[in-house]
């Protein structure tokens, strides 16, 4: 059987590289990855081809062999020159680029208050490039990460995706706006067009093998991977900021649903392989064939409760300290999976435990990241 090639842009960081690995793991599709390595490393790549490789079957083809390869080009999204040069050169070898999983973006919901511009050019602009490349390519099948952030502050809980959009951060309403210039492209676009959003909850954990795991540059923006680093001694002073315990939440502060990052990387295998499927854009509210799904396991937990639960696997102590709520942080992002479950056969089978325990055996084997700096 004759793999499709899958364009991954962002797809050696954290949640990129197991995306890549779930991909391969199919056996269905050969993967290019083009990364600026602003907050990730080339070594993710190296050791997501050698996990593919320890999995296969003994009788495994030449073919399966060659396939565990990624092929890794250094390049920004936003670079036009970059992007069609990619999709030009395989389209001449005769291993044209079927599908894109777009991950390549900034993040971090604080941060992306404090630089605006920088979260506008990187996620909306750098997306409008891509999509003009690979509309002139005619590539027109995409999986898109967006996030739970769109929801701003949902009158539901758990949020369904019926919920009406409102980010409330700039990192949420860059996510909105690229929705909305999806559906916009899919709907010009109806009989060649077919794009999945996939909202993700947040993600947690690393690959069992501790092999890839979240190693951000510089001090982490996001809970976990600051909590796992705090443990092995990285980052310690001046110590944990939990902002505001004061939410209409259980124990006063933030509620999110933490979903294991294999889990979520296998909900975009789900959508990829949906891509091509009627049925999946049936019931769309326009003629465009876009939809977006919910990708969590339906659970919240607080930030003390995951505080709680990095200090039973690591046994460190965290000493934290509480702050005023931040700019942009909604009490509860608690996911309905309902949809995903049902359209898409997605199912998030990993626990609390499992995400602590998977993320501090990656950090505990790598306490310095892939670079041990």
């Amino acid at each position: 059987m004759t793999k499709q090639r899958v364009l991954i842009p962002g797809g050696a960081g954290y949640i990129g590289s197991h995306i890549v690995l779930c991909v391969l793991l199919t056996r269905k599709y050969t993967v290019t990855v083009v990364d600026n390595f602003h907050n990730s490393f080339p070594e993710s790549m190296t050791r997501v081809s050698q996990i593919a490789r320890d999995e296969l079957p003994a009788d495994a083809s030449q073919e399966d062999k060659d396939a565990c390869t990624v092929d890794v080009v250094k390049g920004d999204m936003r670079d036009a020159k970059v992007l069609d040069g990619i999709f030009a050169d395989y389209k001449q070898k005769g291993d044209a680029i079927w599908s894109v999983i777009l991950v390549a973006a900034l993040k971090a919901v604080g941060e992306s208050g404090e630089i605006p511009i920088d979260y506008y050019e990187v996620n909306v602009s750098g997306l409008i490039t891509l999509l003009r490349v690979m509309q002139t390519h005619e590539v027109t099948r995409l999986v898109y990460s967006s996030s739970a952030t769109v929801y701003g502050i949902p009158k539901t809980i758990p949020i369904p995706e019926s919920t009406p959009l409102a980010a409330e951060s700039v990192y949420g309403r860059t996510k909105q706006m690229s929705e909305l210039i999806i559906k916009d492209v899919c709907d010009a676009y109806p009989k060649t067009w077919r794009a999945i959003g996939l909202r993700y909850f947040n993600p947690a954990g690393a690959h069992p093998s501790g092999l890839i795991g979240e190693d951000p540059v510089g001090k982490p923006g996001n809970l976990l991977p600051l909590l796992a680093q705090m443990a092995v001694g990285k980052y310690r002073d001046p110590g944990l900021r939990v902002f505001g315990d004061d939410y209409p939440t259980p124990d006063g502060t933030c509620v999110r649903d933490y979903i294991h990052i294999m889990d979520l990387a296998g909900g975009h295998v789900n959508a990829l392989e949906a891509l091509d499927d009627d049925a999946k854009f049936k019931d769309t509210p326009t003629p465009g064939k876009y939809k977006a799904y919910n990708l969590g396991k339906g659970k919240g937990m607080s930030v003390l409760q995951m505080i709680d639960a990095m200090r039973k696997v690591s046994g460190y102590e965290y000493p934290y300290k509480v702050e005023g709520r931040r700019l942009g942080d909604v009490p509860d992002l608690t996911a309905d999976p309902t949809l995903a479950e049902k359209e898409l056969g997605f199912k998030a089978k990993y626990n609390l435990d499992d995400m602590a325990s998977s993320l501090w055996n990656w950090q505990s084997k790598n306490p310095k990241g892939y670079t041990g700096q």
